[in-house]
Order: C-alpha cells, then sequence, then structure tokens
C-alpha cells in the first residue's frame, strides 16, 4: 500500500508543509488533519462499528463510523465525501448531514485536528468488510459504558462523544 502524503498544520490549522503518514506516525505528531463521522438513527443510537483485524492501528477496536486522514492538498468535506463512499458506501448527496464540530489536540487531547459529521440514517451501511467486521447501534451513553466496561476503542472515540454528544 503506498504511503500517503498528508498535511502538517500550525496550531491555526493552516497548512505548513507534508510528510508521508508512516513518518507522522513514526514520529508520533499530531498536527495533521482527519475526518469522522456517526450514523446515527431515529432513535438517538449511534452506528459504532469494531475495525477489522488488519488494520494498521487499532485492529478489533471500536470506531467512529467513519474515519479517515486528510490527504495533502484536500479539504475535510472532500475527504468526508471520500471516506464515507469507500468504507460504507454511502453518497452524501442522497443522506442528510451536518458537520457537528472541530476537535484539536491542544484543546482536546485529540489525536489529531478533526472535523466530525454526522449522518441520519435508520440503516445500517454497505460497508466495506476490509475496513469493520460487525457493529452495534449504541446510545452516545451506551458507547462510553461499552468502552468503560473493558471494550477497546480507537483512543479518539470516547473523547468525541463526550466533547460532542449534546449534538446528538
Amino acid at each position: 500500500m503506498p504511503d500517503e502524503m498528508l498535511d502538517l498544520v500550525d496550531q491555526n490549522d493552516y497548512v505548513i508543509k507534508q510528510k508521508s503518514r508512516s513518518e507522522i506516525y513514526d514520529k508520533q505528531l499530531s498536527n495533521f488533519r482527519v475526518v469522522n463521522a456517526f450514523l446515527i438513527n431515529e432513535k438517538g443510537k449511534l452506528w459504532i462499528p469494531r475495525r477489522s483485524q488488519n488494520k494498521r492501528i487499532f485492529p478489533r477496536c471500536l470506531d467512529a463510523s467513519m474515519g479517515g486522514h486528510v490527504t495533502a492538498g484536500e479539504s475535510y468535506d472532500d475527504a468526508f465525501k471520500r471516506e464515507l463512499l469507500e468504507e460504507l458506501n454511502i453518497d452524501v448527496t442522497k443522506t442528510r448531514y451536518d458537520m457537528v464540530g472541530k476537535l484539536t489536540p491542544h484543546e482536546h487531547q485529540t489525536s489529531a485536528f478533526m472535523q466530525v459529521y454526522l449522518l441520519h440514517v435508520n440503516e445500517a451501511p454497505a460497508y466495506n468488510p476490509n475496513d469493520f467486521i460487525e457493529f452495534f447501534w449504541l446510545t452516545p451513553q451506551e458507547t462510553i459504558d461499552y468502552i468503560e466496561a473493558g471494550n477497546k476503542s480507537k483512543d479518539d472515540l470516547p473523547k468525541i462523544i463526550k466533547e460532542l454528544q449534546h449534538l446528538f
């Protein structure tokens, strides 16, 4: 798999240079960009998937409904649309969604600068089996309880939910 190039940003989220994804992770940098999205149904439950075992980081861990890197020169919105189609086979032109938050490492202790989206759906998506192996419909609090009960998740998942829970 080719090593994608990512933008590095300053504290105000302005691009300052690019580095390869592997170099960013090797140096444990947090000044790069990602997108995350949550699917929410009419009952207020989030679609929370478990990552596949072949993922380089956080294999078999709970995750946001969709997440991905913003590649060099790409906007948050373009990355959101691309990743949503790749991971969940969802075309955003046919689904209601909102950008609900922007979290940063220095303000929220997240692993990267991130823009978070919320999509309103009532059915599980036709997800990519290379990305996810199972899923759960959980309220935000049930998700936190599930993680606190010992179910492993990506580090940012509980941070995002706790920070944005009032919007779900």
